[in-house]
């Protein structure tokens, strides 16, 4: 069995989508400034780095990020790899490549390369997923949708179709996967996001890992 973290690594040098909060962490207590301990104190967005969407995230009085079911979270997903020369998601692709009734399906595009370097910066280029591609997906009965990019949804989208169309039914989004390492094909996925009840609920930062199951 192989584990392979698919989280990216949070800092003051991770990009942010903009109008989020930048990263920060800061020192609050310090062994060197005499202190009994070392306490870092951090600033972010709960859309920071990996993380996922909670209903509430677009939708007034919706399920918060705490109330997300485990079931979810957790379990057999199909990474999808989709060409570099995909820009778009669509329902056609979906549905000629991810399994049906597979219950979380994660997209494996060019974004994932975007994470490389020590500096990386942010793209607005980015492989996205349509509506008819949500759509699909909420037909065949997904529990939980990934991309490897700080969102699912088109740059500057106005009407955040996508995003409503998976939310709206419940469904789990998790973005700003880092999917370099993994090829295609069926793992087990574990992705907790904090438990955070505070706050409007919109989602949280997670720590996600593939499992292979052999």
């Amino acid at each position: 069995m192989r584990i392979y973290d698919v989280s990216v690594p949070l800092s003051e040098t991770t990009p942010t989508y903009p109008g989020d909060p930048g990263i920060e962490i800061k020192s609050w207590k310090s062994l060197a400034n005499g202190d009994s301990a070392n306490v870092s104190l951090l600033y972010m967005g709960a859309h920071s780095g990996t993380h996922v969407d909670a209903p509430a995230h677009f939708i007034q009085g919706a399920a918060h990020v705490e109330s997300l079911s485990l079931s979810a979270l957790i379990g057999e997903a199909q990474v999808v790899s989709v060409p570099d020369s995909i820009m778009t998601i669509g329902a056609s692709f979906a549905a000629a490549h991810c399994q049906p009734g597979r219950e979380r399906i994660l997209f494996k595009t060019r974004n994932s390369n975007f994470w490389a370097g020590d500096n990386p910066v942010f793209h607005n280029d980015f492989t996205h997923i349509d509506l008819s591609a949500a759509e699909y997906l909420v037909s065949q009965g997904t529990k939980l949708v990934g991309i490897d990019y700080l969102s699912i949804e088109q740059f500057k989208s106005r009407t955040h179709e996508t995003h409503l169309a998976l939310l709206s039914k419940g469904i789990v989004i998790l973005e700003g996967l880092d999917l370099r390492e993994v090829v295609g094909g069926i793992y087990e996925l574990i992705c907790l996001p904090l438990r955070l009840a505070g706050g409007s609920g919109d989602g949280s930062p997670v720590r996600a890992v593939l499992r292979t199951l052999d």
